[in-house]
């Protein structure tokens, strides 16, 4: 038998010297090439640089560890090859020329074999780049090699796990956002367009609209050498007409060619699925587009706006789903049919191929497709459309109907005791999806059940916690123009509509708006002219208006006229709300601006008799959120009438309750009242001619400039214009007059401008209201080093890291694993460390760690690789 000839052609990918970011992944991969892990998988979808990202993490230990390293390129097999043609590959990239007739497999063993002991026990790294097409082979091989070489670590990238029992999975998320525009940057230069300073922005949000997507960023970056910035954004709109799928004018040379277009890389994926998860990829598209939620490394809390959950996802897209209010119509005669059992594994599947993101809180599980795969999976439902049947229409449609009875069930229910925060969360989390039905709902023709959902959205609070007034504005007043030309909107809903569009106004300071839509009110609900015209003067009786148009009403007379017969006419709209039934959540915020109104514009008597009144029902129901609520309420009239010290215990408690619920809205208004008791405060003393504490007084005042600048910031956030809400600016404007005499304007404002920097991202202006956070903490020309270590200072910031690795215990050659860098560096850094230092040994170093570091100290001990994995080969020169 002729010996065939084996030639290595294996070898390290070339790195380029603009690797971005990825410093999470390449710290987690160091970590576990350092405890010697057996299978560590790169997985994500194709081109988000897992093969870019391999390299430069075992580039780096091979760097620091001087370890063997070897390459395979898996994507030259053809789709599901035999394992011996992955043994062939594996072979072609670590054994050298070899001239005999043995197998791959015992090539493969006797060259690991031998550097195994010529390398005493040191690891061997092998790279299985792109397994997807051959996971069943890839999978069977690599568990062969791993019982055949103790000590071989793989390290396979894949769109999908490999399988193996104790494999390690590092997922590769997007680009964090300054990384996605640091690599677009790049890119635009090597087109010969540098992006400009007043570009960056515009830069930022194509970075966005393709996901933070290294490959897409790279696309897009490319097409600057045919048009401008703002073209290519425009390109970029996520429905059917996006042109992103047909960028091509990726790298022909130097790139895989499953790389060189965004549709090239999504199809390879695809082509992987079988039929039933084409189907599942393709009908999900109808849901609102997903993104990464920890592509900042940020936590997304237990409610995240993103995605859809199970019960969505097989409500619209299974062929076999019948809701409770009765069947739907067949999805399809295809010979796929998607059933409502093999939803959850399908989409288990699809989250496998890299193709769907799930999005994990500690009690819920979404899933979304990014914007790229959406507009993808459109093009492809639209292709299943055949014999007149418009696919995307009819799988919008269903989605439309699956919010609107959703929506309709939660406004419904969600004030009650018996799981009314479930139901909130899940409106929170909805909403992007149930904005998008309402898109859909103008778009198609149905504003009507459009309507509906602005409708329930508010009911729900949702533009207070999840959206914006304005937003939910322009929605309704969209969906109730649209849904006059429909015979199938009734007039109650209209007058519903304007009222509700009214009261919003009122909130957000609009009086002329909201004095239009009452009047078109009134002229839709009272026949007789002279009513119409005088019904603003009848402020002490009822008129008959519908409860939700008594509460508009009763809102005007709190915002604009500044009338104490408010007081009545929410009361009024209490009883009606009630008498109708269903509409608790309604009752009860009549009931809660009732009692706010009597506590700002009524007697002392009257407040105290109607907000304690409110206060024991809210404690009789049990609802935290309406006693939150009630203690705001009753904290006004205590305020403004006699006890501003027990004013401040309800703010306190209130807002404890508000900023862990997330209600943004609700907390700004505590913290605003807050605002008023510590004025009221100031000026009893004032009034006691108790004015010897000065010292008091000065931080009475200053913390009252803080909270202002702080809430005013908020407030802007939220789209408020305090001037225009009646006595709450009034109350304001008295508080900050209070706290300007007692330190003068210059200081005040100063004060101000300080809380204004506070961050509403970290509650900050909340946290500090609840005396939490000192101000001094977080405004930076407050920040001062008080730890007596202030030699630590001196250090440089890598210094700072080795020394913390080098406390923790880690030795110079595991700090040099670690950060990618050579012995002789880390060398040289720690006898640096010591002289900046001032001390003889690493274990002086301890001694030096400010207490801010501690923590991480004791974190990066429990890391610590073990050290008898780490010895360094003897040199020719030493003795054996």
């Amino acid at each position: 038998m002729t010996a065939r000839r084996r030639e290595r052609i294996g070898g390290l990918p070339a790195t380029a010297n603009n690797f971005v970011g990825r410093d999470r992944e390449l710290e987690d991969i160091s970590l576990l090439l350092l405890k010697s892990a057996r299978l560590v998988t790169l997985t994500g979808p194709g081109g988000i640089g897992k093969t870019r990202l391999a390299a430069e993490a075992v580039l780096r230990f091979k760097k620091a560890m001087s370890t063997p390293v070897y390459w395979v390129r898996l994507a030259r097999l053809v789709r599901d090859s035999e394992t011996l043609a992955v043994e062939d590959e594996i072979a072609r990239a670590v054994v050298e020329t070899d001239l005999s007739e043995r197998s791959s497999w015992e090539l493969i063993i006797d060259t690991f074999g031998r550097y195994a002991a010529a390398l005493r026990r040191r690891r061997i790294v092998l790279v299985l780049d792109n397994c997807e097409h051959i996971v069943a082979s890839a999978a069977a091989v690599i568990e062969k090699l791993i019982d055949a070489v103790p000590e071989l670590t793989i390290v396979a990238t894949s769109r999908e796990p490999i399988g193996w029992i104790d494999e390690y999975l590092v997922n590769v998320r997007p680009l964090a956002v300054g990384h996605a525009i640091t690599l677009f940057r790049h890119h635009a230069e090597l087109a010969g367009r540098p992006v400009t300073g007043s570009e960056q922005s515009t830069v930022a949000t194509i970075c966005r609209r393709v996901d933070n997507h290294p490959l897409h960023i790279q696309l897009a970056a490319a097409r600057l050498r045919h048009q401008p910035l703002a073209s290519i954004l425009r390109e970029l709109t996520g429905r059917a007409d996006d042109a992103r799928l047909r960028w091509s004018h990726g790298p022909r040379y130097g790139a895989d060619a499953r790389h060189r277009g965004v549709t090239d890389a999504i199809a390879w994926s695809y082509e992987l699925c079988t039929d039933e998860e084409r189907l599942l990829f393709d009908r999900m598209s109808v849901f609102a587009a997903g993104y990464d939620t920890n592509a900042d490394s940020s936590c997304c809390g237990t409610v995240i706006d993103v995605g859809a959950d199970l019960h969505a996802i097989e409500a619209v897209c299974s062929d076999d789903y019948a809701p409770d209010s009765g069947t739907r119509e067949h999805l399809g005669d295809s010979e796929v049919q998607l059933t409502v059992g093999r939803i959850e594994d399908l989409l288990e599947s699809l989250v496998g191929h890299s193709l769907v993101t799930v999005h994990l809180t500690s009690t819920t599980v979404r899933y979304s497709l990014v914007e790229s795969l959406r507009v993808y999976a459109q093009l492809r439902l639209h292709e299943r459309s055949t014999g007149g049947i418009d696919e995307p229409a009819r799988m919008a449609h269903r989605h439309l109907l699956y919010y609107q009875n959703r929506i309709a069930y939660a406004a419904a229910n969600w004030f009650d005791c018996d799981g009314n925060h479930n139901l909130s969360l899940w409106a929170q989390s909805a909403w992007t999806n149930t904005v998008t039905a309402i898109e859909n709902s103008l778009n198609t023709g149905q504003a009507t059940i459009g309507l509906e959902l602005c409708l329930g959205l508010v009911a729900l609070r949702m533009p207070f916690i999840r959206g914006s007034l304005r937003q939910m504005r322009q929605w309704a007043e969209q969906c109730l123009e649209a849904s006059k030309a429909s015979t199938s909107t009734s007039p109650q809903l209209q007058v519903e509509a304007m009222a509700t569009i009214a009261w919003l106004a009122l909130t957000q300071g609009d009086h002329a708006c909201a004095e239009l839509f009452l009047n078109d009110c009134i002229a839709a609900c009272v026949t007789d002219e002279t009513d119409q015209l005088n019904w603003r003067n009848k402020l002490v009786v009822d008129t008959g208006l519908p409860p939700i148009v008594e509460f508009a009403w009763a809102m005007e007379l709190l915002f604009v006229q500044r009338s104490a017969h408010a007081v009545p006419a929410f009361i009024r709209a209490r009883d009606k709300f009630e008498h109708i039934g269903n509409r608790r959540g309604a009752a009860a915020l009549s009931d809660l601006y009732a009692a706010m109104a009597a506590g700002l514009l009524g007697t002392g008597q009257q407040a105290h008799e109607i907000t304690q009144r409110f206060l024991d029902s809210a404690r009789n129901s049990r609802i935290p959120r309406l006693v939150a609520w009630a203690e705001h309420a009753r904290a006004i009239a205590l305020t403004k009438h006699g006890n501003p010290i027990e004013a401040l215990n309800l703010e306190r408690t209130s807002l404890a309750y508000k900023l862990t619920s997330g209600d943004l809205w609700g907390s700004m208004w505590v913290v605003e009242c807050r605002i008023w008791s510590l004025a009221r405060l100031i000026t009893d003393s004032f009034s006691n001619g108790d004015e010897a504490d000065s010292e008091r007084l000065v931080s009475l005042a200053t913390e009252i400039a803080h909270l202002a600048g702080g809430v005013d910031f908020l407030r802007t956030k939220l789209g408020v214009d305090i001037d225009k809400m009646g006595p709450y600016g009034d109350e304001s404007a008295r508080a900050i007059a209070v706290a300007r005499q007692v330190i003068g304007p210059d200081r005040y404002t100063a004060a101000a401008t300080r809380g204004s920097r506070l961050r509403p991202e970290d509650n900050e202006v909340q946290r500090l209201a609840l005396g939490t956070l000192i101000i001094e903490e977080t405004a930076k020309d407050e920040i001062r080093d008080t730890d007596p270590t202030e030699r630590w200072l001196h250090l440089t910031a890598a210094e700072q890291q080795v020394a913390t690795l080098a406390a923790a215990g880690w030795t110079n050659t595991a700090i040099a694993a670690r950060r990618g860098s050579s012995v002789r560096t880390v060398d040289a850094q720690v006898a640096a460390i010591l002289s900046k230092l001032v001390i003889s040994s690493r274990e002086d170093i301890i001694g030096m760690i400010p207490r801010n570091v501690i923590d991480e100290v004791g974190a990066e001990a429990a890391r610590r690789p073990p050290r008898t994995k780490l010895r360094l080969p003897r040199s020719s020169g030493h003795r054996q």
